[in-house]
């Protein structure tokens, strides 16, 4: 069983690595070292990433209309971003209020089986969705739905970036 470590700068005492390298002995946190170090993380919810992508997805729907007045590409673009945030909210459904959620919380290899399983039902949702686009939307804009759908994954990493941003400013 791991448990958080943490270094003592005043003894940092080396220790020949089995590589014949030197590694520094840790010692572990107090549970009170602990504490401070998980509130001094910044809090993230799957919900407030979900409901980003879905406000991604309504803009540019909504420029996707203002730039070419085609309803059609306006629901190709929206199409293509339901395309992720439907199974995006499916997903953060399914690991933080699901009941298997609950029943798996306390055994880490148990939760990392349910995220798979979670990210399995999101994959199969995607490509379903994907697939049934031509019969859904009338006139389908392929560029449309490619455009809604790279939009709304550029969220990802958008979020990422405003996170280590915030991490850099608090030190």
């Amino acid at each position: 069983m791991s448990t958080m470590q943490r270094v003592d700068p005043d003894s940092q005492t080396q220790a020949d690595g089995a590589d014949g390298g030197q590694e520094i002995e840790f010692k572990p946190l107090t549970r009170e070292e602990a504490q401070q170090w998980r509130a001094s993380q910044p809090r993230f919810s799957v919900w407030r990433l979900v409901a980003v992508q879905l406000l991604a997805g309504l803009s540019a729907a909504a420029l996707g209309w203002l730039f070419t007045q085609s309803a059609s590409v306006a629901w190709s673009v929206l199409y293509g971003a339901a395309s992720v945030v439907v199974p995006s909210a499916l997903m953060a459904y399914g690991l933080t209020s699901s009941a298997l959620s609950r029943l798996l919380a306390g055994y880490a290899q148990a939760a990392f089986a349910g995220f798979l399983l979670w990210e399995g039902v999101k994959i199969l949702l995607v490509v379903a969705m994907l697939w049934s686009a031509p019969r859904i939307v009338p006139d389908l804009n392929w560029l449309g739905l490619l455009a809604g759908l790279v939009v709304v994954l550029k969220v990802y990493w958008f979020g990422f970036w405003i996170q280590t941003r915030r991490a850099n400013l608090n030190g």
